[in-house]
This record gives structure tokens, C-alpha cells and sequence, in this order.
């Protein structure tokens, strides 16, 4: 989970921040600070990976804040919701490494666009040892397919209902890995169904393929991805 703290003046403000928040799988909202000086002393003290951060607040500008961030090497990144539209404060922001900035009034899809890519980044840099350069483009060029898209459309041919019935299988499955038939066994549908949504599944990376050879004819194994199951929300709920 992502640990998130809310900085921001307004209450009302603050909870529909939270709200926003709350319909976005893998964040977890660790605190909310109404001042500076509150917001510090929870960065002092509790672990936060990302703040919510206002510029016009009663105390200092948050950008103070965002200095205090930089300066004191904290693990903690920052996005910007705030109505301070003027390109100073917006390349004072950047400069001091926010990692993106919404002017208020904003749309959710907005709000959910950036804490997705947040998110995205987020576990490429901290769920691997090393990074290859496509998964390094993704995080620093934002290069990724169709699954990272806030709306995504299935393949011609595959549905919803049949595509939530087998990632649930496999995401309840016990076995490190698994084949067509397995899958297909236990989701009451047919192999050649089946190896299609498999098929798509290792297309967007949420599934690794391998070619097993033994008695008889070759057999497709398959491991699931658990860390890139965020990446099916543009298709389907995971449960």
C-alpha cells in the first residue's frame, strides 16, 4: 500500500480529497494536516510515500514543504492540488520535484489519472532489485500500453464476465503455476475459451508463459503477476 498524507486547509476540501482517494485500489491515507507545521511533524514521524499537497495554506506556502521535503532527503513525493495556477509556483513545484500538479477545480478522472501513474512508478521502483530500460521508460516516459489507460476496451470476442470469472480462478489459485486445462476445470469453461483470455492476460502482463515438454505433446504453464494486478482495473473489478 501506498501511504498518503492529505495536506490541505479546507475540511471540505480534505474530505473529498480523501473520498477521491478511496476509489483508487493500493493507497492508504495515512494522515491529514491542516498546516505546515502539523504536516512536518507527521512526516517526522509516520511514514508517508505520498502527499496531497496545497500551496496556499494559513501557516507557510506549501511549497515550503516541498523544500523541506528535498532538503531533508525524505522517501516521499509529492503532488499538488491546489488553485495557485501562476507558472511561478509551478515551476518552483517541479523544480523541487513534484511529481505532478492539479489546479483546482479538477475532474476525478484527473485526480485518478495522476495517482494511477503515481502508482504505476511507484511499483517499478519499489518492487524490483534492478530495472531493465522498457520498464524505466515506463516509469520516466509514461510509455505503457492500453491496460495503464483510464478506459480500456477488451479484444473483439473476450467479455467481462468471462475474463473477471478466470482472473478470479487464478487469483485464488494455491499453485504457483498452472494450465489451460486447470483453469478451465475449475471456471467451467471451455480450453479453447479459456487459452484465448490467458493468451490476452500474458499480452498485458499479468501472467508469464512458459512451454513445458513431457510425455506427449507440449503444455503452456502459466505463473501470475500478482504485483501488476492494478493494471486489470481499466478492464474489470479484481476481487
Amino acid at each position: 500500500m501506498i501511504d498518503v498524507l492529505i495536506v490541505e486547509d479546507d475540511p471540505m476540501v480534505a474530505q473529498l480529497n480523501q473520498q477521491f482517494l478511496e476509489k483508487i485500489a493500493g493507497f492508504n491515507i495515512n494522515d491529514i494536516a491542516y498546516n505546515i507545521k502539523d504536516a512536518t511533524e507527521i512526516l517526522q514521524c509516520k511514514k508517508v510515500d505520498l502527499v496531497l499537497l496545497d500551496v496556499y495554506l494559513p501557516d507557510e506556502s506549501g511549497l515550503t514543504l516541498l523544500n523541506y521535503i528535498r532538503q531533508h532527503q525524505l522517501k516521499t513525493d509529492a503532488i499538488l492540488i491546489t488553485a495557485a495556477s501562476d507558472i511561478e509556483k509551478v515551476q518552483t513545484a517541479l523544480h523541487y520535484g513534484a511529481v505532478d500538479y492539479l489546479i483546482k477545480p479538477f475532474e476525478f478522472e484527473r485526480f485518478e489519472q495522476a495517482l494511477v501513474k503515481y502508482k504505476n512508478k511507484f511499483q517499478i521502483f519499489n518492487q524490483r532489485e534492478v530495472v531493465d530500460q522498457t520498464a524505466l521508460d515506463e516509469a520516466l516516459l509514461n510509455k505503457r500500453n492500453a491496460v495503464n489507460e483510464t478506459k480500456a476496451t477488451l479484444p473483439k470476442g473476450l467479455t467481462q464476465s468471462t475474463l473477471q470469472a478466470i482472473v478470479n480462478n487464478v487469483n485464488q489459485s494455491e499453485k504457483s503455476e498452472f494450465s489451460t486445462s486447470e483453469i478451465a476445470e475449475v471456471a467451467h469453461i471451455s480450453r479453447v475459451s479459456v487459452r484465448k483470455y490467458l493468451k490476452f492476460l500474458v499480452e498485458i502482463d499479468i501472467l508469464e508463459e512458459s512451454l513445458t515438454y513431457g510425455i506427449g505433446r507440449p503444455v503452456y504453464l502459466y505463473k501470475f503477476k500478482k504485483k501488476n494486478i492494478d493494471f486489470l482495473q481499466r478492464y474489470i473489478s479484481v476481487t
